[in-house]
C-alpha cells in the first residue's frame, strides 16, 4: 500500500494501477461503513485507491471542523488490512491553493434537506469530490446510502458534467441495535448513545406504516416527530418524506420515497434514512 499527499504523485502511481479502479472518498477516521464500501470496490475492481481529506469547505461556521476526529495511523493501518493499493492524503494547501476561486455547484436537489440546514455544505462537497475524481481518475467511486442526499447530488453532478465514471451506492452499515455507523457518534456520552437509536426507531415505524398501507406523506412526518419528540434529549431538525430522486416533499406516496430525518442528540447532529418502494423492501 503506498501513501501519497501530492497530486502530481498521485497522478503518476494512478498509471501504474490495473484497470478498473475502484475510488472511496473519506474524511477518515474509519469505521465498519468506510471499511464495507473498500470491500465493495474490491470486489468489483483491480485496484482500490481510498482518499482521506477533511474538507474545510463544506463545514459551516457552526460546524466542528477543529473537533472532527481523526486517527491516521489507525486509518491506515486498516486500510492495509483491507489489500487497499493507493491511499491519497492530500494536506488542504494542496487542495486549495492560495488563490483557489473555482466552485462546483449543482442546484435543485441541493436546496432542501441538508442543503436548507446547512447553506453552503453541497458547494463544498460538489467541488471538492469532482477535483478528486480530476485527480483519481476512477472507474467507480462508492458512497454510502447514509448520505442519501450527497450521493443524490453526486449522481446528478456525475450525469450533468459527462464525468466519464459510475456512481456505486452501498447499503447503510449499523450498530446492533440499529443507529448507522458514523464518526460523529464518538461524540455522544452514553445515556446520549442510548438515546439516538430513537433515529433508527423512528425510520422503522414509517417503515411498518408504508407496509401496512398508509401512502399519506405527512401522517408518517408527523407520526415519526410524534415518537422522537418522546426523547427529552432529542430535537427534531428535520423529517422528511421525498421523492427519491429530486427530493421534493411527497403529499402521496406513489414513487419510490426517501424517508430521512436529522435529528440533535444533546449537542451532536445525526441524519439517517431509509427508501420505501413498493412491493419491495425498504432499502436501509
Amino acid at each position: 500500500m503506498r501513501v501519497v499527499e501530492k497530486i502530481d504523485e498521485m497522478r503518476r502511481l494512478r498509471h501504474t494501477l490495473s484497470e478498473p479502479v475502484g475510488f472511496v472518498p473519506t474524511m477518515g477516521y474509519l469505521h465498519e461503513g468506510h471499511l464495507s464500501l473498500v470491500r465493495g470496490a474490491r470486489d468489483e475492481n483491480p485496484s482500490v485507491v481510498v482518499s482521506i481529506f477533511v474538507n474545510p469547505t463544506q463545514f459551516g461556521p457552526h460546524d466542528d471542523l477543529a473537533k472532527y476526529p481523526r486517527d491516521i495511523e489507525r486509518d491506515l493501518a486498516l486500510l492495509q488490512k483491507e489489500k487497499t493499493d493507493l491511499v491519497f492524503m492530500p494536506s488542504a494547501a494542496e487542495i486549495y491553493p492560495p488563490h483557489f476561486d473555482s466552485w462546483v455547484e449543482v442546484n435543485g436537489v441541493t436546496e432542501r434537506l441538508e442543503g436548507a440546514s446547512r447553506p453552503g455544505h453541497f458547494k463544498g462537497v460538489t467541488t471538492v469530490v469532482a477535483k478528486l475524481f480530476n485527480i483519481v481518475r476512477p472507474t467507480r467511486a462508492y458512497f454510502g446510502q447514509k448520505d442519501a442526499q450527497q450521493a443524490a447530488v453526486i449522481r446528478k453532478m456525475v450525469s450533468d458534467l459527462n464525468m466519464d465514471l459510475k456512481i456505486v451506492i452501498l447499503p447503510t452499515v449499523r450498530e446492533p441495535d440499529g443507529l448507522a455507523m458514523s464518526s460523529r457518534n464518538t461524540y455522544l456520552n452514553p445515556e446520549e448513545r442510548r438515546t439516538a437509536v430513537v433515529l433508527h426507531r423512528a425510520l422503522t415505524l414509517a417503515q411498518q406504516l408504508f407496509s401496512q398501507g398508509e401512502r399519506d406523506g405527512e401522517v408518517i412526518r408527523q407520526q415519526m416527530i410524534s415518537l422522537i419528540e418522546k426523547e427529552p434529549l432529542a430535537n427534531t431538525e428535520y423529517v422528511s418524506v421525498a421523492d427519491a430522486e429530486t427530493l421534493a416533499e411527497l403529499g402521496r406516496i406513489n414513487s419510490p420515497a426517501l424517508v430521512s430525518l436529522a435529528v440533535k442528540i444533546g449537542k451532536t447532529r445525526l441524519i439517517d434514512n431509509y427508501v420505501l418502494c413498493k412491493d419491495k423492501k425498504p432499502t436501509p
